[in-house]
Protein backbone atom coordinates (compact mmCIF):
# COMPACT_ATOMS: atom_id res chain seq x y z
CA UNK A 1 0.00 0.00 0.00
CA UNK A 2 1.47 3.42 -0.99
CA UNK A 3 2.35 5.97 1.69
CA UNK A 4 -0.06 8.91 2.15
CA UNK A 5 0.52 12.21 0.37
CA UNK A 6 1.25 15.22 2.59
CA UNK A 7 -0.89 18.21 1.61
CA UNK A 8 0.88 21.53 1.03
CA UNK A 9 -0.83 24.85 1.85
CA UNK A 10 -1.13 27.54 -0.81
CA UNK A 11 -0.94 31.32 -0.37
CA UNK A 12 -1.62 34.44 -2.41
CA UNK A 13 0.73 37.36 -3.03
CA UNK A 14 0.45 40.53 -5.10
CA UNK A 15 3.44 41.24 -7.34
CA UNK A 16 4.59 44.84 -6.69
CA UNK A 17 5.42 45.52 -10.36
CA UNK A 18 2.02 44.63 -11.83
CA UNK A 19 -0.38 44.35 -8.86
CA UNK A 20 -1.18 40.89 -10.21
CA UNK A 21 -2.17 38.31 -7.59
CA UNK A 22 -0.41 34.97 -7.85
CA UNK A 23 -0.55 31.74 -5.88
CA UNK A 24 2.48 30.07 -4.35
CA UNK A 25 3.44 27.39 -1.87
CA UNK A 26 6.24 27.06 0.71
CA UNK A 27 9.43 25.33 -0.37
CA UNK A 28 9.69 21.69 0.61
CA UNK A 29 12.52 19.88 2.42
CA UNK A 30 14.14 18.81 -0.86
CA UNK A 31 14.16 22.43 -2.07
CA UNK A 32 15.48 23.73 1.25
CA UNK A 33 18.36 21.24 0.98
CA UNK A 34 19.08 22.52 -2.52
CA UNK A 35 19.23 26.12 -1.25
CA UNK A 36 21.43 25.30 1.74
CA UNK A 37 23.92 23.33 -0.36
CA UNK A 38 24.08 26.09 -2.97
CA UNK A 39 24.67 28.83 -0.38
CA UNK A 40 27.32 26.77 1.38
CA UNK A 41 29.16 26.30 -1.92
CA UNK A 42 29.50 30.11 -2.37
CA UNK A 43 29.31 29.39 -6.10
CA UNK A 44 27.25 32.03 -7.91
CA UNK A 45 26.12 29.67 -10.66
CA UNK A 46 24.90 27.08 -8.15
CA UNK A 47 23.05 29.74 -6.16
CA UNK A 48 21.46 31.13 -9.34
CA UNK A 49 20.29 27.69 -10.39
CA UNK A 50 18.98 26.84 -6.91
CA UNK A 51 16.97 30.05 -6.51
CA UNK A 52 15.52 29.72 -10.01
CA UNK A 53 14.53 26.12 -9.29
CA UNK A 54 12.93 26.94 -5.93
CA UNK A 55 10.98 30.01 -7.07
CA UNK A 56 9.75 28.28 -10.23
CA UNK A 57 8.65 25.25 -8.21
CA UNK A 58 6.84 27.34 -5.59
CA UNK A 59 4.88 29.59 -7.98
CA UNK A 60 1.61 27.81 -8.75
CA UNK A 61 0.10 30.43 -11.08
CA UNK A 62 0.70 29.52 -14.72
CA UNK A 63 2.32 31.90 -17.19
CA UNK A 64 4.74 33.57 -14.75
CA UNK A 65 8.22 33.81 -16.28
CA UNK A 66 10.61 34.08 -13.35
CA UNK A 67 13.50 35.28 -15.54
CA UNK A 68 11.41 38.26 -16.68
CA UNK A 69 10.36 39.45 -13.23
CA UNK A 70 11.95 42.68 -11.90
CA UNK A 71 14.52 42.30 -9.15
CA UNK A 72 12.21 43.71 -6.47
CA UNK A 73 9.50 41.18 -7.42
CA UNK A 74 12.03 38.37 -7.04
CA UNK A 75 13.17 39.69 -3.65
CA UNK A 76 9.60 40.11 -2.39
CA UNK A 77 8.63 36.64 -3.67
CA UNK A 78 11.66 34.91 -2.21
CA UNK A 79 11.20 36.62 1.16
CA UNK A 80 7.55 35.59 1.39
CA UNK A 81 8.19 32.02 0.21
CA UNK A 82 10.90 31.77 2.85
CA UNK A 83 8.50 33.16 5.47
CA UNK A 84 5.78 30.61 4.76
CA UNK A 85 8.40 27.86 4.69
CA UNK A 86 10.45 28.38 7.86
CA UNK A 87 8.73 31.15 9.82
CA UNK A 88 7.37 34.69 9.58
CA UNK A 89 10.00 36.16 11.92
CA UNK A 90 13.51 37.19 10.94
CA UNK A 91 16.33 37.62 13.46
CA UNK A 92 18.62 40.38 12.21
CA UNK A 93 21.73 41.92 13.79
CA UNK A 94 21.59 45.67 13.16
CA UNK A 95 24.60 47.91 13.61
CA UNK A 96 23.98 51.08 15.62
CA UNK A 97 24.59 54.20 13.46
CA UNK A 98 25.87 56.31 16.37
CA UNK A 99 29.05 54.28 16.94
CA UNK A 100 29.04 51.94 13.88
CA UNK A 101 30.38 49.13 16.09
CA UNK A 102 27.60 47.82 18.30
CA UNK A 103 25.17 45.25 16.90
CA UNK A 104 21.65 44.91 18.27
CA UNK A 105 19.68 41.65 17.74
CA UNK A 106 16.32 42.66 16.26
CA UNK A 107 13.22 40.70 15.35
CA UNK A 108 11.43 41.64 12.12
CA UNK A 109 8.11 40.32 10.84
CA UNK A 110 8.02 39.54 7.12
CA UNK A 111 4.50 40.98 6.74
CA UNK A 112 5.90 44.39 7.74
CA UNK A 113 8.46 44.43 4.90
CA UNK A 114 7.15 46.20 1.80
CA UNK A 115 8.33 47.24 -1.64
CA UNK A 116 8.61 51.04 -1.58
CA UNK A 117 7.89 52.95 -4.81
CA UNK A 118 9.32 56.42 -5.50
CA UNK A 119 6.85 58.76 -7.25
CA UNK A 120 9.72 60.36 -9.20
CA UNK A 121 10.83 57.06 -10.69
CA UNK A 122 10.60 56.67 -14.47
CA UNK A 123 11.84 54.10 -16.97
CA UNK A 124 12.21 56.74 -19.71
CA UNK A 125 15.41 58.77 -19.66
CA UNK A 126 15.96 61.74 -21.97
CA UNK A 127 19.67 62.28 -22.65
CA UNK A 128 19.28 65.34 -24.90
CA UNK A 129 16.81 66.86 -27.37
CA UNK A 130 17.10 63.93 -29.78
CA UNK A 131 18.22 60.83 -27.86
CA UNK A 132 16.32 59.01 -25.12
CA UNK A 133 16.34 55.56 -23.57
CA UNK A 134 13.83 53.13 -22.15
CA UNK A 135 15.19 51.18 -19.19
CA UNK A 136 14.32 47.76 -17.82
CA UNK A 137 14.83 46.31 -14.35
CA UNK A 138 17.72 43.98 -13.41
CA UNK A 139 17.23 40.31 -14.26
CA UNK A 140 17.21 37.33 -11.92
CA UNK A 141 20.90 36.75 -12.62
CA UNK A 142 21.67 40.36 -11.65
CA UNK A 143 19.65 39.84 -8.47
CA UNK A 144 21.94 36.93 -7.56
CA UNK A 145 25.06 38.95 -8.33
CA UNK A 146 23.88 41.82 -6.10
CA UNK A 147 23.00 39.64 -3.10
CA UNK A 148 25.43 36.73 -3.34
CA UNK A 149 28.56 38.07 -5.09
CA UNK A 150 31.65 36.05 -4.21
CA UNK A 151 33.84 37.23 -7.12
CA UNK A 152 36.38 39.45 -5.38
CA UNK A 153 38.50 39.78 -8.53
CA UNK A 154 35.77 41.57 -10.45
CA UNK A 155 36.02 45.38 -10.47
CA UNK A 156 33.11 47.18 -8.81
CA UNK A 157 33.27 49.86 -11.51
CA UNK A 158 33.11 47.28 -14.29
CA UNK A 159 30.22 45.52 -12.54
CA UNK A 160 28.34 48.82 -12.27
CA UNK A 161 28.80 49.59 -15.96
CA UNK A 162 27.75 46.08 -16.95
CA UNK A 163 24.66 46.29 -14.74
CA UNK A 164 23.66 49.64 -16.26
CA UNK A 165 24.29 48.34 -19.77
CA UNK A 166 22.19 45.24 -19.18
CA UNK A 167 19.26 47.41 -18.02
CA UNK A 168 19.06 49.54 -21.17
CA UNK A 169 16.14 48.15 -23.15
CA UNK A 170 15.80 50.56 -26.07
CA UNK A 171 17.70 53.57 -27.42
CA UNK A 172 15.60 56.08 -29.36
CA UNK A 173 16.68 58.89 -31.69
CA UNK A 174 13.88 60.66 -33.51
CA UNK A 175 11.90 58.07 -35.46
CA UNK A 176 14.57 55.38 -35.07
CA UNK A 177 14.84 52.88 -32.22
CA UNK A 178 17.49 50.30 -31.37
CA UNK A 179 16.76 47.35 -29.13
CA UNK A 180 19.85 46.46 -27.10
CA UNK A 181 18.91 42.80 -27.60
CA UNK A 182 20.08 43.30 -31.20
CA UNK A 183 23.31 45.06 -30.16
CA UNK A 184 26.56 43.57 -28.91
CA UNK A 185 27.72 44.17 -25.35
CA UNK A 186 30.67 46.13 -26.74
CA UNK A 187 28.34 48.46 -28.66
CA UNK A 188 26.27 49.17 -25.56
CA UNK A 189 29.39 49.84 -23.45
CA UNK A 190 30.74 52.21 -26.12
CA UNK A 191 27.40 54.05 -26.11
CA UNK A 192 27.67 54.50 -22.32
CA UNK A 193 31.24 55.77 -22.64
CA UNK A 194 30.02 58.64 -24.86
CA UNK A 195 27.84 60.12 -22.12
CA UNK A 196 28.79 63.16 -20.09
CA UNK A 197 28.57 63.23 -16.29
CA UNK A 198 25.12 64.85 -16.21
CA UNK A 199 23.67 62.23 -18.57
CA UNK A 200 25.21 59.39 -16.60
CA UNK A 201 23.69 60.79 -13.39
CA UNK A 202 20.26 60.43 -15.01
CA UNK A 203 21.01 56.73 -15.41
CA UNK A 204 22.12 56.47 -11.80
CA UNK A 205 18.85 58.13 -10.82
CA UNK A 206 16.92 55.26 -12.42
CA UNK A 207 18.57 52.79 -10.02
CA UNK A 208 18.43 55.10 -6.99
CA UNK A 209 14.64 55.58 -7.32
CA UNK A 210 13.84 52.04 -8.45
CA UNK A 211 11.25 50.21 -6.30
CA UNK A 212 13.02 48.40 -3.48
CA UNK A 213 12.41 46.10 -0.54
CA UNK A 214 12.54 48.40 2.48
CA UNK A 215 11.75 48.50 6.19
CA UNK A 216 12.46 50.99 8.99
CA UNK A 217 13.66 49.69 12.35
CA UNK A 218 14.10 51.57 15.62
CA UNK A 219 17.19 50.47 17.57
CA UNK A 220 18.67 51.59 20.88
CA UNK A 221 22.40 51.28 21.42
CA UNK A 222 22.80 49.38 24.74
CA UNK A 223 26.18 51.06 25.34
CA UNK A 224 25.23 54.68 24.68
CA UNK A 225 21.44 54.72 25.06
CA UNK A 226 21.13 56.50 21.70
CA UNK A 227 17.97 55.70 19.71
CA UNK A 228 18.27 55.55 15.93
CA UNK A 229 16.10 54.77 12.92
CA UNK A 230 17.75 52.31 10.52
CA UNK A 231 16.43 51.68 7.01
CA UNK A 232 17.01 48.15 5.71
CA UNK A 233 16.97 47.83 1.92
CA UNK A 234 17.38 44.82 -0.36
CA UNK A 235 16.97 41.15 0.47
CA UNK A 236 20.47 40.66 1.87
CA UNK A 237 19.78 43.24 4.62
CA UNK A 238 17.17 40.95 6.16
CA UNK A 239 19.50 38.01 6.65
CA UNK A 240 22.29 39.72 8.57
Amino acid sequence: MPLPKISTPTYELTLPSTDKTIQYRPFLVREEKLLVLALESEDTKQITTAIKTVIKACILTKGIKVESLPTFDIEFLFLNIRGKSVGEELDVNIICPDDERTYVPTKIYIDDIKVIKDEKHTKEIKLDDTISMVMKYPSLDEFINQNFDFDEKSSNLNQSFELIGSCIDTIVQGEEAWSTADCSKKEVMEFLDQMNSAQFKLLEGFFETMPKLSHEVEVTNPKTGVKSTVVLEGLSSFFG
